[in-house]
């Protein structure tokens, strides 16, 4: 089972990808991807899907949304076997998942992995492992959650890992000398993020080894 968020929210199995259904169903899965691991309490749950005011059918709601993403989750599994994806821990859920089946950490794997290449001056494969984690993004995260209170914090947080990688492969690719290379791309990145400092700099940088003062 692979979990995408880095993009619209995805979960794909063997056969391909899976139907989440709605909304609700949509940010529940979305909530616990972000917790991945750890107990989410259904009182959390129950108020960063209906707000600090739910109805009183919310507890009945999400218990049903639980057992309809178990089912989706793990199609095979028998009635009376114990769940293996989705795990009533109390006081709520936990979605229990290896790393590598999240995006997120794959991204954050390759990140981590180019920066101790870059600290080694090893910067052509610092770049190749950052191209890699930059190429798991599908666009802006959870996008089709964006009008969700919960994930503002954690869309404006995901994005801000993705600009950081991103100044991090211009970085690398200065050092490779890149630089003409780059122009377009650095105008484009400075006139999207006008206070992003590290971006500007960059732009000078390249501006001034390509003899475009």
């Amino acid at each position: 089972m692979d979990f995408r968020i880095l993009g619209p929210l995805e979960a794909h199995a063997a056969a391909g990808p899976l139907p989440l259904g709605g909304a609700k169903p949509r940010a529940l899965l979305a909530l616990l991807l972000l917790n991945a691991n750890q107990v989410v309490s259904s009182n959390r749950l129950i108020e960063e899907l209906w707000g600090e005011q739910p109805p009183d059918t919310a507890t009945t709601a999400l218990q049903g949304h639980v057992s309809a993403l178990r089912k989706l989750l793990e199609p095979g599994r028998a009635r009376g076997e114990p769940n293996r994806v989705l795990l009533t821990r109390p006081p709520g859920y936990l979605l229990q998942i290896e790393p590598e089946q999240l995006d997120l950490r794959r991204f954050e794997r390759l990140r981590s992995t180019a920066r101790e290449a870059f600290g080694a001056g090893d910067v052509p494969g610092a770049q190749a492992k950052l191209e890699q984690a930059l190429s798991l993004w599908r666009g802006g995260p959870l996008a089709d959650l964006v009008y969700e209170p919960f994930a503002q914090t954690e869309i404006a947080r995901l994005e801000e890992l993705r600009l950081g990688a991103l100044e991090e492969r211009i970085e690398a690719d200065l050092a490779l000398g890149c630089h003409s290379e780059l122009i377009g791309e650095l105008e484009a990145l400075t006139a999207e993020h006008p206070l992003r400092e590290r971006f500007l700099a960059q732009l000078m940088l390249a501006l001034y080894r390509a003899g475009r003062q």
